[in-house]
């Protein structure tokens, strides 16, 4: 079966409904990760968790993956709708072989997918993806009638990962309900509605919510970056909101509006969070080489230091589970919290965003005016047939006072800015996206860079 049209990473497989998605695709992929499951574990009836988020195209695509793991002798443990988060937890509290979530995140409405996550309740590392990869791709071990899976339904997923949220001692229920908070919420019509108000009113916070219907018709683009969070921004400022909160359909991305009514950018969900988890815990940070210096800063502050790992969340989470990090996560609004679990978790980091607000006593707004202020500007071109490695060289030895980093593509830092050059893991293109203080410094930092690569594209 062909895949043209779908993009396959580490962590899933996605495209276009009706395009290059469809339901044979998601039930090839379905069976060949419960075939590998099933291997790999070595128990015969392994148990899969599957969830989905809200989308149109979800309900169709869920039987269908149902019976594909049922087809080779899985037996499912079905969550229904729920947080891509609650999907990795459910997974870890069954003792599960694998989860299968069917989100596309915050792609645009015509999108679904599969991701794949492994035993641990993290995504697949690349070993693993690989190994499953080669099932699906060959002949994929069917059950016999008498060997085929069964179906039990989880209706209590979403409850025990509120209750986990809220009985983090890191989190000081009392404290947060007798501020009385008042949050304006945005779950663009995704899984978040369903779970996000429950959290929130549980930590006594007054709600003032949009887009709270499970329904799957995004009202807007539904990632969470500054430039979709306009209705986010007016309902604060009409509220008198203390904090505007936005969560991605599959709610493992948080982005925070001030109480100023402006979008501060979703690098700062992870530098905030990590502010609360740092005081309390020993340790230090981990994020991605495409994160803003803004997480640097706060674990200066705190003593700590940032540790860097390859972009995608499953390489973050490795590198915490390496170094012993207390938190990580991704500028993307990603937060992992290690004791609750190695996954972004969108719940998660609005607890703590809320201890932060009752440990400084202050606006969200003079919080952020006490750190710098960056400006990141992000490029794209499509990639060149040649392999990079010579615009890396170029790169480097243009820039021969930067520190460079060749842990993913190229990374060039220096005191107050830096670039990332990387391949995309998913997409035929190369990123480039830089930080400095101002946005024209970041964007010279970009054109720079272009100009090897627009070369290197040319011959």
């Amino acid at each position: 079966m062909a895949f043209e049209g779908l993009m396959v990473s580490v962590s899933g497989v996605r495209g276009r409904v009706g395009e290059a998605l469809t339901p044979e695709i998601m039930a090839q992929f379905a069976a060949g990760f419960g075939a590998w499951a099933r291997k790999r574990s070595g128990n015969p009836r392994a148990k899969i968790v599957v969830g989905r988020d809200s989308r149109v195209s979800g309900p169709m695509f869920q039987p269908v993956v149902h019976a594909a793991l049922q087809s080779v002798g899985c037996d499912v443990i079905d969550v229904g709708m729920a947080p891509t988060p609650t999907i990795q937890l459910a997974v870890e509290h069954h003792h599960a072989a694998g989860g299968l979530a069917i989100t596309a995140s915050h792609n645009p409405i015509e999108w679904n997918a599969l991701k794949f996550i492994g035993p641990s309740g993290l995504f697949l590392d690349p070993a693993e993806s690989a190994e499953m990869r080669a099932i699906t791709e060959g002949t994929i071990p069917r059950a016999l009638w008498n060997e085929l899976g069964g179906i039990d339904v989880d209706r209590d997923a979403v409850r025990r990962h509120i209750e986990k949220v809220l009985s983090l001692p890191l989190i000081d229920r009392q404290r947060i309900s007798d501020r009385r908070l008042h949050v304006a919420l945005d779950c663009v019509h995704g899984a978040g509605g369903a779970f996000m108000p429950q959290l929130l009113e549980r930590l006594g916070c007054r709600v003032t919510s949009i887009n709270l219907e499970t329904d799957g018709r995004f009202p807007r683009s539904p990632e969470p970056v500054a430039e979709n969070l306009g209705d986010l921004e007016k309902l604060v400022r009409q509220s008198g909101a203390d904090v505007g909160f936005a969560v991605d359909p599959d709610v493992d991305r948080l982005a925070l509006v001030s109480d100023e009514g402006k979008a501060i950018g979703e690098d700062y969900t992870l530098a905030l969070a990590a502010k609360v988890v740092l005081r309390r815990r020993p340790g230090n940070v981990v994020t991605n080489l495409s994160t803003s210096r803004i997480v640097d800063d706060v674990a200066r502050e705190q003593g700590r230091r940032v540790v860097r790992a390859p972009v995608g969340e499953v390489n973050v989470a490795t590198r915490m589970r390496l170094e012993k990090a207390p938190v990580g996560g991704e500028g993307n609004g990603g937060v992992i919290l290690t004791e609750m679990h190695l996954g972004r978790d969108a719940p998660v980091g609005a607890a703590l965003i809320l201890q932060l607000l009752v440990d400084e006593g202050k606006k969200l707004s003079e919080i952020v005016a006490s750190y710098p202020r960056y400006f990141i500007v992000k490029d794209k071109l499509d990639r060149p047939s040649s392999p990079l490695d010579t615009v890396y060289a170029s790169l480097r030895d243009a820039f021969k006072d930067a520190e460079a980093d060749t842990q993913d593509g190229l990374r060039l830092e220096w005191s107050d800015r830096w670039v990332h050059v990387r391949p995309s893991g998913t997409e035929p293109i190369v990123r480039v996206i830089a930080e400095a203080p101002t946005p024209g410094e970041a964007a010279d930092l970009i054109a720079r860079c272009r100009v090897p690569l627009d070369a290197l594209a040319m011959a």
